[in-house]
Order: C-alpha cells, then sequence, then structure tokens
C-alpha cells in the first residue's frame, strides 16, 4: 500500500491560537504545515500597553515565529498578507501573488480595532493591537510632553498635556494606571517648565462602570485606585464623534486632546467576509461549530479573536489569550483524531465524531499600577498586591522563550526598584500637520 501523503494545513496567523496549533502539530511527519502571517513575529499582545507606555521595549513581547518553530522540519513560516481566500478551491491568496493550496485551513487573524463603523475617526484616534501602533502611542505621548515644556502659550500646553483614553475595559484600565504611573512618579523630576503631575489622563467609559467584565467591587476598587493615581475616570459618556485632537459626546459637550486612544471595540479580520459565513455580531466575528470548524466548510477552522461563541458546556468563551491558545490546541486534537480513524470502519463518520471544545476557564486580570490589581478566576477574586504579584507570575509564565522571560522579569524588577521605566527614547517624533492647527474653543 502507497504511503498516505500529508495533510496540509494553512494556518493564517501567527499569534497565540495559530502558534499554539502550529506547535502541537510540530513535527508530526503526517501533517504538512504552513503557517503565515503578514510579519514575522508572535507578539504578547497583553503586554502590549506596556510597551506603549514605555515600561518594555518592543523585543521584550515579541519573538521571530521562525526562531520558535525552528526545530519543526514540517512547519514552514512565511510573511506574507492573505488578500483573498476561495473555500471551494480550497485556495488563498497572498500578496505576494503566490497561491495556497490546503486540505485544511485555519483562520486565526484575530481582530483589529474597531470604531463601529465610523472610519472616518479612525484619522485621529490611536488604536493598541501591534508593535507600530505602541510605538505611535509612546511616541506621540512623549513628544506631546517635549512640546508642551517648549510652549508658553497655557492653553496649548494644556491641550499637548491631555491624554484621552477611550474604553473603560482591561487595556484602557491598564493603560490609565501605567501612564500616570510614568508622568505623575517616574518623570516628575526630569522637566524645568511643566509639572508632570498636571498631565490630564482621562479613561472615558459609555456604560455606568469600568471594568464590567468583573465584579462591581472589583470595578469600583479599580476606579478608586485609578482616581488615586491621578486618573479621571469619566463613566457614562458616549463618544458621538472624534475630531482632531477632540473628542465629543453625545452631550454636545467635548474634550480637547492631543493625544486621543481608542480602545473601545474590536472587530474581525476583513477576511473573514469572504467565507460566506454569517457574522455572528456586528464586528464581524463568527461563530463556529462546536468543533470550531465554519457552517458548510468542515474543514476551516476559526480561533481566537476572530470568534464569538459558547463552549459545549454553554459558557461563553472569551477573547483572551489563554482561551485562544486552547482553540489552538483543540484544532490540532481534532486534526490528528481525523487522521487516526482514517482507513477505519469510522472513517465516513469522521466529521460527526469530532469533540466539541470545551474552555477552561483561567480567569480575568487586570492591572491598576504599581502593586495593584483585580483578579476573577471562578470563585476566587483577587484584589490589590496579591492579584498584582499573581499577575506578574502568569505574564511571566505565557511569554514564549526564555529570553524574553528575563528580559521582562529584569525590566520590571529594575522599574519597581527605581521607580524608572527606561523605554523612553522618542524615534520620528510626530511632526504636527499644519493642515490642521489645534482645534478652537466651540
Amino acid at each position: 500500500m502507497a504511503a498516505m501523503s500529508p495533510k496540509r494545513v494553512l494556518i493564517l496567523g501567527g499569534g497565540f491560537a495559530g502558534l499554539s496549533c502550529a506547535r502541537k502539530l510540530a513535527r508530526n511527519r503526517h501533517f504538512e504545515v504552513t503557517l503565515i502571517d503578514r510579519t514575522n513575529h508572535h507578539l504578547f499582545q497583553p503586554l502590549l500597553y506596556q510597551v506603549a507606555t514605555a515600561s518594555l521595549a518592543a523585543p521584550d513581547i515579541a519573538r521571530s515565529l521562525r526562531q520558535v518553530l525552528e526545530k519543526a522540519p514540517n512547519v514552514t513560516v512565511l510573511m506574507d498578507e492573505i488578500e483573498g481566500i476561495d473555500p471551494e478551491g480550497r485556495v488563498a491568496t497572498g500578496h505576494s501573488g503566490r497561491r495556497y493550496e490546503w486540505d485544511h485551513l485555519v483562520l486565526a487573524t484575530g481582530a483589529e480595532t474597531s470604531f463601529f463603523g465610523n472610519d472616518d475617526w479612525e484619522e485621529h484616534a490611536m488604536g493598541l493591537k501591534t508593535l507600530e501602533e505602541a510605538r505611535t502611542i509612546r511616541r506621540t505621548v512623549l513628544a506631546n510632553l517635549e512640546r508642551a515644556e517648549l510652549t508658553e502659550d497655557p492653553r496649548e500646553r494644556r491641550r499637548l498635556m491631555t491624554v484621552a483614553i477611550v474604553g473603560g475595559g482591561p487595556t484602557g484600565v491598564e493603560l490609565s494606571g501605567a501612564f500616570a504611573d510614568l508622568v505623575h512618579r517616574s518623570m516628575h523630576r526630569e522637566f524645568r517648565h511643566i509639572d508632570t503631575s498636571t498631565l490630564r489622563i482621562i479613561l472615558v467609559e459609555g456604560s455606568p462602570r469600568i471594568l464590567e467584565a468583573y465584579d462591581e467591587d472589583q470595578s469600583e476598587y479599580a476606579r478608586v485606585r485609578l482616581k488615586s493615581l491621578g486618573v479621571e475616570v469619566w463613566t457614562g459618556h458616549r463618544v458621538s464623534r472624534v475630531e482632531h485632537q477632540r473628542l465629543r459626546f453625545s452631550d454636545d459637550s467635548t474634550l480637547e486632546a492631543a493625544a486621543i486612544i481608542w480602545a473601545a471595540g474590536v472587530q474581525a479580520s476583513p477576511l473573514t467576509r469572504q467565507l460566506g459565513v454569517e457574522p455572528a455580531d456586528r464586528g464581524g466575528r463568527l461563530e463556529p461549530r462546536p468543533d470550531l470548524s465554519l457552517p458548510g466548510h468542515p474543514d476551516v477552522f476559526a480561533v481566537g479573536d476572530l470568534v464569538r461563541m459558547n463552549d459545549i458546556d454553554g459558557r461563553p468563551v472569551p477573547g483572551v489569550a489563554p482561551a485562544a491558545v486552547q482553540m489552538g490546541e483543540h484544532v490540532a486534537k481534532v486534526l490528528k483524531e481525523e487522521l487516526r480513524l482514517e482507513g477505519t470502519r469510522f472513517a465516513d463518520r469522521k466529521h460527526e465524531l469530532r469533540p466539541g471544545f470545551r474552555y477552561l476557564d483561567k480567569g480575568l486580570m487586570a492591572i491598576i499600577g504599581k502593586n495593584h490589581a483585580v483578579v476573577k478566576s471562578g470563585k476566587l477574586r483577587l484584589r490589590g498586591f496579591p492579584a498584582w504579584f499573581a499577575w506578574l507570575f502568569v505574564h511571566i509564565l505565557f511569554l514564549i522563550g526564555f529570553r524574553n522571560k528575563l528580559a521582562v522579569l529584569l525590566g520590571w524588577a529594575f522599574a519597581y526598584v527605581r521607580n524608572s521605566p527606561g523605554a523612553r527614547i522618542i524615534v520620528n517624533p510626530p511632526t504636527p500637520n499644519p493642515d490642521k492647527p489645534a482645534p478652537s474653543t466651540p
């Protein structure tokens, strides 16, 4: 009998879900895996805000995909951006013009910042999904402080020293706390003409409270903690428009800010629209079958942030890193089980015999500046220093690569002892747009 050809598995996206699937199929001669990402690195997104707030350098939270998978001879890593998917023809087309055929497709392209259909807002606000976006935030805020040091116009100085963060979820809360620590504690002696303690950090949330996924007392703890750090928490403020250096709210009030950061929503990768599957929400996320395959396409799997679903026990699967890792591992498990059934009397029923995805809830965590955090995991509730310590331990554990773990640990230790984050170099500072002067008072 002729040897069976290896199954061609095409994985789109090198995030937590895609990489975990590739690693589980690594060194298995029955699978020929191609992993494609538009960058050459795996990014540890939970710590992206620390790059934006100058606490960590970009290389600390990223690692080359080729390096991660160098010992997997059956896995090929390619840097390309997929622009077209033909699920019927089982082929994907890259920006390079190359065509990629598959037996199984794993769609793990993640999510991007959503402005809820207001695409023109993107020009005036900064998202936080990529390393480049994190660098842009850091560069903008630090450059604004330098300009505030130069100007003698009080109104211009106030605008330059205002940071507005839209979205009271974990990303917004962690950004607010980290910026407060940076400017109020670490930089307070570094300027001569401005007082960094007067920098306004305003966290804007349309709902009645921040951290809605957490218990009410944890949300209140976070609000009080942020306030003690000097952060202004504006709940019940719905943004109706984002303009050049200005937020406009539903009650027609406005806020001028030279730095506007958008952490209020996400939407699935545009590639999902090419699959002919009805989206599960307005963000374009997909609802796969229990085995994580898409309806009508048993050999196309959707995993990670572009998925909205309940597991086989009826529990909602959150858009967090542990869930993405588990989904990627589950797809690898499904593919291995199907391979085992090949040539048996169950081969014709392999799709219906697939196991459903069960999510092991590892909890939610949000850090609120130095020494404070909140943790919600099952019946466990932590806040303050114990939660902060648990947050440190879990994030170090999840980092890929010993060098990354050591670099982050040493960086945190230095910043903790010296109270001074070190990644504050401004490269290619943004230049003011002469066609867009500072907003006038309405």
